[in-house]
This record gives structure tokens, sequence and C-alpha cells, in this order.
């Protein structure tokens, strides 16, 4: 279920917090058992053919993870990280493996057309990063229901953020209710659902009438005039921003309204000066996990400059298929790859970027990067490229008040987190907020109700 429906807002989540507020105070050595099920129940109203992927994929790893504490072979976990990353090429990458190779002549590969489980990508990298640390010796075994928590608890089983072991499982002893800011840590985490929900439906979803219709005439082969293809790139720039964003602040609302934190994802990237900044402030908890898991692997800074721009290439365009399987999303990592290349080359050479430069500079390179991110094909993308150089004949109308407006919020408001996190208990703020949790109810109800663009991944 969406967080943005009436189902999960109106039934599904306040049911939650009843019972798990009852049974926190009643029989709270129940209390994670609970989670569980309701993240299950959660994740299975999507498609219960998938619940036993899931179930069985944490119970092969928790059976990893305690054979290897009881012995610890060397080959083990290695081999359970090859499996889960077998499974996810499987229902993820097997159909355009299989295209690739049919672009070799005397080639038939068969596709299996295999349905993608949501959130496949999120909590296989949640196995792999306590494997790896299980391996390294900085992790310690837990019980069957505490891992199955942290692969699947709810707010962010489908699309992060990426929680390490480490800062969430301390948590799961705590009795959330009992601490002396139980209430207030409740109001924040209900403000942070709400405000993240208003920049879905207020500021996300409304650019999504200016950029599909533009991508879509691309992806058929329609020629895109100047005008609609700074609209359909900006759009697309600032809609994905609140869209994620917006989910991330609603995971952690949640989140916190349940008695956990999580980490925070996003820290105003658009307000960036550099390549290097944009990514230390973009998704931030997928970008911990390609430095530690696969950029020091492949060498990190360790082994002189030639090695570490090649681990900076390799790491962003692999990081860049894993947001989909199709070649504009390698192309689309391969580009920021290299423009960490190129910024670190310009950093060791001493050259500096004056800071309004630098940000003019890095916004336009992700903006049009963005492009081979939304596109559905090497051509649809050139169709937004020659118009965006003005390479079209013809005129059509440039429309700004929705991008201008998500334009000053991105760049010049701060974090939800920061916010919420710095507002004084007051009668009026609870009122606002649920003026605004009303607002977007009415919102919902009346417009098309968009999925959030990260369940695809």
């Amino acid at each position: 279920m969406l967080f943005n429906s009436y189902v999960f807002l109106l039934a599904f989540l306040p049911a939650a917090l009843v019972l798990h507020g009852l049974v926190a105070r009643a029989a709270p050595k129940w209390r994670l058992s609970l989670l569980v099920l309701l993240s299950f129940v959660f994740y299975g109203w999507w498609d219960l053919r998938f619940v036993p992927l899931l179930g069985g994929s944490i119970l092969v790893n928790w059976l990893v993870a305690r054979a290897f504490g009881r012995r610890p072979l060397a080959w083990l976990i290695p081999a359970a990280i090859a499996g889960n990353l077998a499974l996810l090429g499987l229902f993820k990458y097997a159909d355009f493996l299989a295209d690739l190779a049919n672009r070799i002549p005397g080639l038939d590969a068969p596709r299996l057309g295999l349905a993608l489980p949501l959130g496949i990508s999120f909590f296989t990298f949640h196995h792999i990063m306590y494997l790896a640390d299980l391996r390294a010796g900085r992790a310690p075994s837990f019980g069957l229901v505490k891992y199955a928590l942290y692969i699947s608890f709810f707010p962010q089983v489908l699309a992060g953020p990426l929680v390490r072991w480490s800062e969430i499982m301390h948590q799961f002893e705590e009795r959330p209710y009992a601490r002396p800011d139980a209430a207030e840590r409740f109001g924040r985490g209900l403000i942070l659902l709400a405000v993240g929900l208003a920049k879905k439906v207020f500021l996300g979803d409304p650019l999504a009438a200016y950029v599909n219709p533009v991508f879509q005439a691309a992806a058929q082969g329609k020629a895109i005039a100047l005008g609609e293809a700074w609209q359909a790139t900006l759009g697309f720039t600032f809609q994905i921003y609140f869209d994620f964003s917006g989910y991330t602040d609603m995971a952690l609302g949640i989140a916190l309204m349940f008695g956990l934190v999580l980490p925070q994802n996003f820290d105003v990237p658009y307000r960036a000066t550099s390549l290097q900044d944009f990514w230390r402030r973009w998704h931030m908890t997928l970008s911990r996990f390609l430095r530690d898991y696969l950029y020091i692997p492949l060498g990190g800074n360790r082994h002189g400059l030639p090695r570490q721009v090649g681990a900076l290439f390799a790491t962003m365009a692999l990081g860049g298929l894993w947001h989909g399987a199709g070649l504009t999303f390698l192309a689309w990592g391969a580009l920021h790859g290299a423009g960490l290349g190129a910024g670190l080359l310009t950093r060791r050479a001493g050259w500096r970027i004056p800071a309004p430069l630098g940000w003019l500079m890095t916004g336009v390179f992700v903006a049009l990067t963005w492009v081979l991110f939304r596109a559905t094909s090497f051509d649809a993308a050139l169709a937004i490229y020659r118009g965006l150089l003005g390479f079209t004949p013809g005129v059509s109308e440039f429309k700004w008040r929705a991008i201008a407006v998500a334009g000053l919020v991105a760049t010049l408001g701060p974090t939800a987190w920061n916010a919420v996190h710095r507002l004084p208990p007051r009668r009026s703020l609870a009122l606002a907020v649920a003026l605004l949790f009303v607002l977007v109810l009415l919102k919902i109800g009346d417009d098309a109700n968009y999925e959030f663009i990260y369940f695809q991944f």
C-alpha cells in the first residue's frame, strides 16, 4: 500500500499504532514480533506472491549468520552475498542481460518475464551490509525476530533509507513509550509524516504533469521543442527530489511514531557546490553503502590516483545500474563517476572553483544527467537533449510556475528533519499540522495518486 493512500493513512497506520501501543504496554516482549507481523502485512498488501521471497531470504541469511557464528568458514559469507546478488540479478537483470545477448547475431536468449518484487534492491543491500560486517567481526549475531525486523521494518522496506544494523538494532531493546520524551517524539514523527506527504502531494506530484507528457512524446519519437525540453528536465529534477525526499520524511516520521530513529537521507542536495558535495547530500545512505561496500573494497584512495579514479567510475556506474536494468541507468551512473573523477583531478591540481560557479555547474550537470535517468531509451534522451540545445524547430510554452516554487523550496528551505526538530511544541503548531494533514487528504482524494518513483528500483 502507498504511504499516500487512504487505506494506509486511515486504516493500516492507525490500527498498527494502536496495536503497537497496547502490546508495548501490556506485553512488551511481543512488541518486536508484532512489528514483524505488521511489516509482512504491509509488504504482502502489494502482492502476496512475494511474501515467501522476503521471508525466505530473511530465514536463509539468518541461518547463514548463525552457522558462521558457530564455525566461521571463510567461504560462507561470500557465498551468501553472491547468492543474494544472484537472486537480485534473476528478478531484476535477467531480461536485461538477455536483451543484451540478443544483440549478438545468431543468439536467441529467452526472456523470463519475471515480475520485480518491490523493495528487493533495498532488502538485498540490508542483507549484504550485515553479512559483510559479520564477516569483518563488526557485527554480532541476533535472534531471528530482531533480524527479521531489521530487514522488513515496513517504513523502509520498499525504498529505504538503507539502515545499518548498528544504527537500529540497539533501539529494538528500548521501551519507546516509557521514555520521558515519548510524546514529543511521537508528535515530531507525526509532523514529519505530514510534511513528507505535503512535499509529495503538493510539490512533487504536480510536476508530473510537466514531465510525463514530454518524456512520453520523446519515447514515441516526436520532436521536442526548446521550451518543453527545459520544462521536462527541470520539472523532473525537482519532482524526483520531492518524491523521494518526501517518502524519506514519511518513513522517518512513521518510524519515530513507533519509537525508532532512522538515518536521514537528504541534506538539501540542490545547494551543493560540487558533485562530491551533491552525493554527500543526495540519497546519503546509498552513498555510504557504495563508499563502504564497493568503493573502498575496489581500492578507494589507498592505491594511487589512477586506481582511485577507476574505483570512483566503477562504483558510480554500478550504482547507476542498481537503479534500473537499462543502459540509460548505466550511462547515468557512468557520467556521475566521470564527473566525480574530474572533480578529484581538479582538486589535486589545486584549481579552486568559486562556490557560486560550482553551484551552477553542479546544478546544470545533475539536471542534464537526470534526462538519462528518466528517459526510457537513448533515442528518447537524445530527443530531449536536442530540444534543450535548440536543435529542434518550433516554439513551445515553458510552464514555469510549479517549477519555480519547487526550485525555491528545494534550494532555500531547510531539511524537514531539521525544521521539525527546531519547532517548539505549541498548540498552534498542532492545529497547523492537523490542517495540513486534512488538506493533504483532500488533495489525495481529488487528484491522481502517483506511486513513489523509487518503488520501481
